[in-house]
């Protein structure tokens, strides 16, 4: 269970750790992901039993976003993490079996009720730390019931669909090209990206270390193994 006291101050100096410092947001983060869990149903997200039921939607690359994948063990790569650039601390839990989904949004009320929760602490990020552990849920909180309808092409697991963009001929995964005049095209030749204007460089003709770098034998273990 990751409901208790001790559990919960685990988990944020666990999540500061890996995130690299300790900070209000790891807390947001920690409090966030215990209570979307909670919310639909599932109280150990990370062992065999439950890790394949989530989903989390995060609408923000904000420190709290490291908490709450550390908490829930969500992953991009395992598709349970969808990153939502919306600029909102805010994330969406969905149970995948029940469909139960309930979005947490932080409050900024919350920002400005610190010195009220934590009134001996007068330096700002470490009176905000102390107050959101704190705060009540639903003062540090905002909390929505929301419908979200999952396609195959969003479902976790192997790629449902491949398709050769018809312009550049780069591969595309899960319905992610676009059709114009009925023909797949990838996102890049189809619309503005965040670069701009690519060209193909040969990795002969730059100053990097190739692969046979990486793996060439140490002398010292070869004289050792003789």
């Amino acid at each position: 269970m990751m409901t208790d006291r001790k559990d919960f101050e685990t988990l944020v100096q666990e999540s500061a750790q890996i995130h690299g410092h300790l900070c209000p947001g790891q807390v947001i983060g920690v409090r966030m992901a215990l209570l979307g869990c909670r919310l639909i149903g599932l109280d150990d997200p990370q062992s065999r039993s439950q890790i394949k039921k989530l989903i989390v939607y995060l609408e923000m690359d904000r420190c709290a976003g490291d908490a709450i994948a550390h908490v829930t063990g969500v992953k991009l790569g395992r598709r349970s993490l969808k990153f939502m650039n919306y600029g909102i601390m805010a994330a969406t839990f969905l149970n995948i079996e029940t469909h139960k989904a309930f979005r947490i949004i932080s409050t900024e009320e919350a920002r400005d009720l610190a010195v009220v929760y934590a009134p001996e602490i007068f330096e700002k990020s470490a009176q905000q730390l102390a107050a959101y552990k704190r705060m009540p849920d639903d003062v540090l909180f905002r909390v929505q019931r929301v419908n979200i309808t999952l396609n195959d092409f969003d479902m976790p697991g192997p790629t449902r669909r491949k398709i050769v963009c018809s312009r550049c001929g780069q591969l595309v995964r899960d319905h992610r090209e676009i059709m114009i005049d009925g023909k797949p095209v990838c996102r890049p030749c189809s619309e503005d990206v965040y670069f701009s204007d690519p060209s193909e460089v040969s990795l002969g003709g730059l100053n990097v270390a190739r692969e046979k770098d990486y793996y060439r034998p140490n002398p010292c273990v070869l004289e050792n193994s003789i």
